[in-house]
């Protein structure tokens, strides 16, 4: 899959949507493998500039730990804490993910994964979702592709579906350095932006990978600048 289909299936799928959740969606993107026995501990925050004054920021941190359940399932637990502008963080959500890894790398055209999702937001709201995984590999480059499709309610939230669609395209230059370029389309969201990827390896199944990007708002609703990143250790 080339960057240009992942644009075209991106921008399509987020117009063609029968109902959409609120809110902007961007997060990291999610790859079909699991590593047997491995574990993680996992640091991740994404956010933009907020409307309360100049120089605040809203982000939302997670701080997660996770591990493999045999060859092809993964299971992964994260708190997390939120703020808005100025204001203080409010803590008190939770996140909870499962992985399954479908098909063996290489096996088929593309590699296959599927992900279930169930999160408690601050102030009783309530989100589950499902995704699916495709990841490509052509030569030096790499392609992935993420359609989530969920379900949202709370007291402060209408019941309603959600739909996202996540592309990367990476060039695998290095263990250390592989740039990429990120899409990600919901009803609140549409922005792209340059992201740099890492894996450092510290010993026998030790390793610290980290990720960052940055983002365009390429609609009137996306914030016009948003970042994100991520820490993770294995062992």
């Amino acid at each position: 899959m080339n960057l240009r289909r992942c644009i075209v299936v991106c921008v399509a799928a987020a117009g063609v949507a029968p109902a959409w959740g609120d809110g902007f969606a961007l997060d990291r993107v999610y790859h079909p493998y699991v590593e047997p026995m491995e574990r993680e501990i996992e640091w991740r925050v994404h956010g933009y500039p907020s409307d309360a004054g100049a120089g605040e920021r809203s982000a939302v941190h997670r701080i997660g730990y996770g591990q493999a359940f045999g060859e092809r399932w993964f299971g992964e637990l994260y708190v997390t804490q939120e703020s808005q502008g100025g204001a203080a963080p409010e803590a008190g959500g939770w996140e909870a993910e499962v992985r399954h890894q479908l098909t063996e790398q290489g096996e088929y055209w593309a590699d296959w994964g599927v992900i279930i999702e169930l999160e408690r937001e601050h102030g009783d709201v309530w989100e589950a979702s499902s995704s699916v995984l495709v990841e490509k590999e052509h030569g030096q480059w790499s392609s992935v592709l993420n359609v989530t499709l969920g379900a949202e309610r709370g007291d402060r939230v209408d019941s309603e579906l959600e739909t996202r669609v996540a592309v990367q395209t990476r060039c695998r230059l290095s263990p250390l350095f592989e740039p990429a370029l990120e899409l990600h389309a919901a009803e609140d969201t549409l922005a792209i932006g340059p992201v740099v990827l890492g894996q450092l390896r510290l010993g026998k199944r030790r390793t610290l990978h980290w990720e960052a990007g940055v983002y365009a708002g390429l609609d009137d609703k996306t914030p016009d600048r948003a970042f994100r990143a991520g820490i993770e250790f294995g062992f």
